[in-house]
């Protein structure tokens, strides 16, 4: 009797020590450098951005954080690397707002854009800003509206199936303004030849235009957002220029692959939020352009849901071709 009442106390107390032990997943991770992939160039926005933020969070859990650029088809190379990684938190990934895109655009990829991810959360985000060359008759979006309503006007984009691309259709399809696409291999090149007269309008990332409306060789016509942009507070929206109810962003978010465990999930949403509201990393995001925006890992997977439903309907109503 009394060896069947300890056993039943040594069981009682083993049980309340487990309870108190972290679990496994959250208790070894992480012990050895973390891969950050990305589908976009070294030096670009997207590699910036996940060095920033590789080191912020390096910093706080005391581990490497590795940046890996997979860059190719519009970044769904790397978003499919992330996809089919295993899902131990070693391997999460820079998803752009582009990811939202391809899922409209593409009529078939290799992963599923939403299920097959774990959306950690949202690192950053920022309009697009429409611009026109000094010398153009347009100075703001009602006489560009008066203009497209009478002949067609042109703008130019960093490609096909780019955000860039997206947002300007969004207007054209909202106002029913007459606008061509003049689709450029990046967005420098189309610059170049609306500072030169040849376009009318280009739709681009503040960190293409904003140094030539600060310079006053083109003018900002509005930015995409819901609010003003923190860099060019001087550009209304296109929003309270009259077009009701526009507005797109794109974003920067962090993500891995479906199935990480949840201790894991929590965690790197919680230290993300962290390094997002440090003064210091938080700067760093507003010198390329970016605006911190630290959110839930479910509103992350919101607005990347919602993105893709907004971009298929657009590309349905302005019959833009799939790839």
């Amino acid at each position: 009797m009394l060896n069947m009442k300890l056993s039943r106390r040594q069981a009682l107390l083993g049980m309340a020590s487990a309870a108190v032990l972290p679990t496994p997943a959250l208790a070894a991770w992480p012990d050895r450098p973390v891969t950050i992939l990305h589908g976009f160039a070294a030096g670009g926005n997207a590699d910036v951005v996940a060095r920033i933020i590789g080191e912020a969070l390096g910093r706080r859990l005391n581990q490497s954080f590795v940046v890996e650029p997979k860059p190719g088809a519009g970044g769904t190379i790397a978003a499919g690397l992330i996809a089919r990684a295993n899902p131990d938190g070693y391997t999460v990934g820079i998803l752009p707002g582009g990811h939202a895109v391809s899922a409209a655009i593409y009529k078939k990829l290799p992963f599923n854009p939403v299920d097959d991810f774990s959306t950690i959360g949202l690192i950053s985000d920022f309009p697009f800003v429409l611009v026109t060359h000094s010398g153009h008759a347009a100075k703001n979006l009602k006489q560009m509206l008066e203009q497209g309503e009478k002949s067609e006007l042109t703008y130019g984009s960093p490609g096909n199936g780019t955000g860039q691309h997206m947002a300007a259709e969004l207007l054209i399809s909202q106002t029913g303004i007459k606008m061509r696409h003049v689709p450029y291999k990046g967005g420098s090149a189309a610059i170049v030849d609306l500072l030169a007269g040849r376009l009318d309008m280009v739709m681009d990332t503040p960190t293409v235009t904003i140094e030539h409306v600060k310079a006053k060789t083109l003018t900002g016509i509005g930015v995409t957002g819901a609010r003003r942009f923190f860099a060019l507070p001087e550009v209304p929206t296109i929003a309270e220029q009259g077009v009701n109810g526009y507005e797109t962003s794109s974003w920067l978010g962090l993500a891995a692959p479906a199935g990480l465990p949840q201790d894991i999930l929590t965690k790197l949403n919680a230290d993300l939020r962290a390094v997002l509201n440090d003064p210091d990393t938080a700067e760093k995001l507003r010198k390329i352009g970016g605006n911190p925006n630290p959110t839930s890992s479910a509103d992350f997977r919101k607005l990347m849901s919602g993105d893709i439903a907004k971009w298929q309907r657009v590309v349905e109503q302005r019959n833009i071709p799939r790839i």
